[in-house]
Protein backbone atom coordinates (compact mmCIF):
# COMPACT_ATOMS: atom_id res chain seq x y z
CA UNK A 1 0.00 0.00 0.00
CA UNK A 2 1.10 3.65 -1.14
CA UNK A 3 1.49 5.96 1.80
CA UNK A 4 -1.17 8.73 2.15
CA UNK A 5 -0.63 12.22 -0.48
CA UNK A 6 -1.31 15.37 0.42
CA UNK A 7 -4.68 15.25 1.38
CA UNK A 8 -4.75 11.90 2.79
CA UNK A 9 -4.87 9.94 0.06
CA UNK A 10 -2.62 7.50 -1.66
CA UNK A 11 -2.29 6.46 -5.63
CA UNK A 12 -3.66 3.34 -5.02
CA UNK A 13 -7.25 4.87 -4.18
CA UNK A 14 -6.54 7.03 -7.53
CA UNK A 15 -5.69 3.69 -8.97
CA UNK A 16 -8.50 1.76 -7.39
CA UNK A 17 -11.21 4.09 -9.19
CA UNK A 18 -10.07 3.90 -12.87
CA UNK A 19 -9.92 0.47 -12.42
CA UNK A 20 -13.75 0.25 -10.99
CA UNK A 21 -14.24 2.86 -14.31
CA UNK A 22 -12.86 -0.42 -16.42
CA UNK A 23 -14.60 -2.91 -14.37
CA UNK A 24 -17.07 -2.82 -11.86
CA UNK A 25 -16.02 -4.41 -8.29
CA UNK A 26 -19.28 -5.64 -7.71
CA UNK A 27 -18.25 -9.37 -6.74
CA UNK A 28 -17.27 -11.00 -3.02
CA UNK A 29 -19.93 -8.59 -1.81
CA UNK A 30 -23.86 -8.03 -1.96
CA UNK A 31 -23.57 -5.31 -4.29
CA UNK A 32 -27.59 -4.93 -5.60
CA UNK A 33 -28.50 -2.76 -8.84
CA UNK A 34 -30.67 -0.39 -7.11
CA UNK A 35 -32.30 1.76 -10.13
CA UNK A 36 -31.44 1.98 -14.23
CA UNK A 37 -32.35 5.22 -15.45
CA UNK A 38 -31.04 7.77 -18.25
CA UNK A 39 -28.34 5.05 -18.58
CA UNK A 40 -26.87 5.12 -15.24
CA UNK A 41 -26.61 2.03 -13.15
CA UNK A 42 -26.58 2.59 -9.47
CA UNK A 43 -25.34 -0.27 -6.80
CA UNK A 44 -25.83 -0.21 -2.92
CA UNK A 45 -24.65 -2.24 -0.36
CA UNK A 46 -25.84 -1.96 3.11
CA UNK A 47 -23.34 -1.20 5.90
CA UNK A 48 -24.20 -3.34 8.41
CA UNK A 49 -23.53 -1.01 11.10
CA UNK A 50 -25.45 2.09 10.25
CA UNK A 51 -28.40 0.52 8.42
CA UNK A 52 -27.23 2.87 5.64
CA UNK A 53 -25.98 2.18 1.74
CA UNK A 54 -22.78 2.43 0.27
CA UNK A 55 -23.52 3.44 -3.42
CA UNK A 56 -21.59 2.76 -6.84
CA UNK A 57 -22.55 4.13 -10.29
CA UNK A 58 -21.81 3.62 -13.38
CA UNK A 59 -23.18 5.10 -16.31
CA UNK A 60 -22.49 7.54 -19.10
CA UNK A 61 -23.38 11.19 -19.43
CA UNK A 62 -23.82 12.05 -22.77
CA UNK A 63 -22.29 15.56 -24.53
CA UNK A 64 -20.09 15.96 -21.16
CA UNK A 65 -16.46 15.69 -22.49
CA UNK A 66 -14.14 14.44 -19.02
CA UNK A 67 -12.53 17.63 -18.78
CA UNK A 68 -15.26 19.52 -19.16
CA UNK A 69 -17.27 17.81 -16.34
CA UNK A 70 -14.12 17.40 -14.04
CA UNK A 71 -14.01 21.55 -14.30
CA UNK A 72 -17.72 22.36 -13.47
CA UNK A 73 -17.61 19.35 -10.48
CA UNK A 74 -14.44 20.51 -8.91
CA UNK A 75 -15.66 24.68 -9.37
CA UNK A 76 -17.69 25.19 -6.39
CA UNK A 77 -18.75 29.05 -7.35
CA UNK A 78 -20.61 27.79 -10.01
CA UNK A 79 -22.58 24.69 -7.84
CA UNK A 80 -23.75 27.36 -5.98
CA UNK A 81 -26.14 28.09 -9.28
CA UNK A 82 -27.29 24.99 -10.09
CA UNK A 83 -27.35 22.78 -7.02
CA UNK A 84 -30.17 24.28 -5.18
CA UNK A 85 -29.64 22.38 -2.12
CA UNK A 86 -26.51 24.30 -1.42
CA UNK A 87 -26.69 27.05 1.53
CA UNK A 88 -22.58 27.37 1.50
CA UNK A 89 -19.78 26.26 0.31
CA UNK A 90 -16.62 27.13 0.23
CA UNK A 91 -12.79 26.56 0.64
CA UNK A 92 -10.31 27.49 2.83
CA UNK A 93 -6.41 27.07 4.20
CA UNK A 94 -6.31 24.97 7.62
CA UNK A 95 -3.20 24.07 9.01
CA UNK A 96 -1.82 24.05 5.52
CA UNK A 97 -4.66 22.06 3.84
CA UNK A 98 -7.71 23.11 1.63
CA UNK A 99 -10.63 22.12 3.41
CA UNK A 100 -13.95 22.48 1.67
CA UNK A 101 -16.95 23.63 3.56
CA UNK A 102 -20.57 22.38 2.34
CA UNK A 103 -23.94 23.19 4.19
CA UNK A 104 -26.77 21.32 2.34
CA UNK A 105 -30.48 22.44 2.87
CA UNK A 106 -32.50 20.13 4.45
CA UNK A 107 -36.69 20.46 3.91
CA UNK A 108 -38.46 21.13 7.53
CA UNK A 109 -38.74 20.34 9.65
CA UNK A 110 -34.64 18.41 9.64
CA UNK A 111 -31.72 20.34 10.63
CA UNK A 112 -29.74 21.69 7.81
CA UNK A 113 -25.83 19.68 7.47
CA UNK A 114 -22.59 20.36 6.83
CA UNK A 115 -18.97 18.69 5.77
CA UNK A 116 -15.91 19.74 6.44
CA UNK A 117 -13.47 17.87 3.99
CA UNK A 118 -10.60 17.23 1.84
CA UNK A 119 -10.65 16.64 -1.61
CA UNK A 120 -8.22 15.81 -4.68
CA UNK A 121 -7.94 15.34 -8.21
CA UNK A 122 -5.88 13.37 -10.66
CA UNK A 123 -5.38 13.27 -13.87
CA UNK A 124 -3.97 9.50 -14.62
CA UNK A 125 -3.15 7.58 -18.05
CA UNK A 126 -4.01 3.87 -17.76
CA UNK A 127 -3.03 2.09 -20.98
CA UNK A 128 -3.48 5.23 -23.08
CA UNK A 129 -6.76 6.02 -21.61
CA UNK A 130 -6.69 9.10 -19.91
CA UNK A 131 -8.94 9.40 -16.87
CA UNK A 132 -9.90 12.15 -14.79
CA UNK A 133 -10.08 11.07 -10.60
CA UNK A 134 -11.67 13.12 -8.18
CA UNK A 135 -11.56 11.46 -4.36
CA UNK A 136 -12.96 13.79 -1.28
CA UNK A 137 -13.41 12.67 2.34
CA UNK A 138 -14.53 13.80 6.18
CA UNK A 139 -11.89 15.86 7.95
CA UNK A 140 -12.37 16.40 11.82
CA UNK A 141 -11.07 20.21 11.37
CA UNK A 142 -10.95 22.58 14.54
CA UNK A 143 -10.51 25.65 12.78
CA UNK A 144 -14.00 24.88 11.09
CA UNK A 145 -16.39 24.41 14.44
CA UNK A 146 -20.03 23.00 14.55
CA UNK A 147 -22.72 25.77 14.40
CA UNK A 148 -25.31 25.72 16.31
CA UNK A 149 -28.59 24.13 14.29
CA UNK A 150 -26.34 22.53 12.04
CA UNK A 151 -25.74 19.30 12.18
CA UNK A 152 -22.05 17.85 11.27
CA UNK A 153 -21.65 14.87 8.95
CA UNK A 154 -18.58 13.06 10.28
CA UNK A 155 -18.21 10.42 8.06
CA UNK A 156 -18.02 11.06 3.87
CA UNK A 157 -16.35 9.57 1.23
CA UNK A 158 -16.97 10.00 -2.29
CA UNK A 159 -14.75 9.09 -5.45
CA UNK A 160 -15.45 9.81 -8.91
CA UNK A 161 -14.06 8.46 -12.03
CA UNK A 162 -14.08 10.06 -15.56
CA UNK A 163 -13.23 9.26 -19.16
CA UNK A 164 -13.88 9.67 -22.67
CA UNK A 165 -16.95 7.50 -23.88
CA UNK A 166 -15.93 7.42 -27.43
CA UNK A 167 -18.05 9.95 -28.85
CA UNK A 168 -18.60 13.24 -27.39
CA UNK A 169 -19.49 12.38 -23.73
CA UNK A 170 -18.04 10.56 -20.63
CA UNK A 171 -18.40 7.40 -18.90
CA UNK A 172 -18.78 7.44 -15.09
CA UNK A 173 -18.14 5.81 -12.11
CA UNK A 174 -18.99 7.50 -8.10
CA UNK A 175 -18.42 5.63 -5.16
CA UNK A 176 -20.50 7.54 -2.20
CA UNK A 177 -20.87 7.00 1.00
CA UNK A 178 -22.39 9.38 4.07
CA UNK A 179 -23.78 9.11 7.29
CA UNK A 180 -26.40 12.12 7.72
CA UNK A 181 -26.63 11.47 12.34
CA UNK A 182 -29.51 12.92 13.93
CA UNK A 183 -33.17 11.65 14.25
CA UNK A 184 -33.86 10.46 10.07
CA UNK A 185 -34.65 7.26 9.79
CA UNK A 186 -32.68 4.94 7.46
CA UNK A 187 -35.34 3.98 5.32
CA UNK A 188 -36.03 7.92 4.21
CA UNK A 189 -32.00 8.28 4.07
CA UNK A 190 -31.82 5.62 1.60
CA UNK A 191 -34.71 6.71 -0.03
CA UNK A 192 -33.10 9.87 -0.34
CA UNK A 193 -29.87 8.45 -2.22
CA UNK A 194 -32.15 6.68 -4.15
CA UNK A 195 -33.67 9.47 -6.12
CA UNK A 196 -30.93 11.79 -4.90
CA UNK A 197 -27.85 10.72 -7.29
CA UNK A 198 -29.76 9.88 -10.59
CA UNK A 199 -30.77 13.85 -9.93
CA UNK A 200 -27.59 15.21 -8.91
CA UNK A 201 -26.03 13.42 -12.37
CA UNK A 202 -28.64 15.04 -14.49
CA UNK A 203 -28.47 18.57 -12.81
CA UNK A 204 -24.51 18.02 -13.65
CA UNK A 205 -24.74 17.10 -17.20
CA UNK A 206 -27.17 20.43 -17.81
CA UNK A 207 -24.58 22.55 -15.51
CA UNK A 208 -21.82 20.90 -18.12
CA UNK A 209 -23.98 22.54 -21.16
CA UNK A 210 -24.61 26.12 -19.34
CA UNK A 211 -20.66 26.16 -18.07
CA UNK A 212 -19.85 26.20 -21.93
CA UNK A 213 -21.50 28.66 -23.00
CA UNK A 214 -20.15 31.03 -19.64
CA UNK A 215 -16.92 30.24 -20.66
Amino acid sequence: MDSPMAGGFSQEQFREACAELQQPALAGADWKLLVETLGISIYRLLDQETGLYEYKVFGVLENCPPALLADVYMDLDYRKQWDQYVKELYEKECGGETMVYWEVKYPFPMSNRDYVYVRQRQELDVEGRKIYVVLAQSSAQPHLAERPGVIRVKSYKQSLAIESDGKQGSRVFMYYFDNPGGQIPSWLINWAAKNGVPSFLKDLAKACQTYLKKT
